[in-house]
């Protein structure tokens, strides 16, 4: 049971805007073969769901932070991260799996008031795509 929380809470982690890596933790719980893949996949993909979804709420609130002085970007750097958004869209959260700019697109997503449910779906399916690619991967080496 401890493997599946740790599994969940790197996954979490790892989709804020917090360093972490959840993929190592899935491929040494997948390499230990103890563990179901379907489970560890699924648990995976829930804990990096739902750090993603923290993230589509920190957007939502965000702009009412904008002019702190601690704030972490600058105006310039958020009107450039919006009008991305506005460029590519929702479609751009199918990359929300991707490092370094996959966590910013689902906090960009709740900057624009992105709706929930399309936001959910996406970035579901891009997450859960890329664990299961990775544990077909892993398991193919096996």
């Amino acid at each position: 049971m401890i493997a599946y929380i740790s599994l969940f809470f790197s996954a979490l982690i790892a989709a804020t805007i917090l360093p972490m890596q959840s993929e190592s933790v899935l491929v040494g719980l997948l390499l230990a073969s103890s563990y179901p893949a379907s489970i560890l996949i699924v648990v995976a993909t829930v804990g990096n769901v739902l750090g993603s979804v923290i993230n589509w709420y920190f957007g939502r609130y965000l702009l009412r932070l904008q002019h702190h002085r601690w704030f972490p970007s600058s105006d310039a750097q958020l009107e450039r991260a919006q009008g991305w958004y506005r460029r590519y869209g929702r479609w751009s959260l199918l990359g929300s799996w991707l490092p370094i700019i996959g966590d910013p697109i689902t906090v960009i997503a709740g900057v624009m008031r992105e709706p929930f449910l399309p936001f959910l779906l996406l970035v579901t399916i891009a997450k859960g795509t890329r664990y299961l690619l990775l544990a077909a991967i892993t398991l193919a080496w096996l």
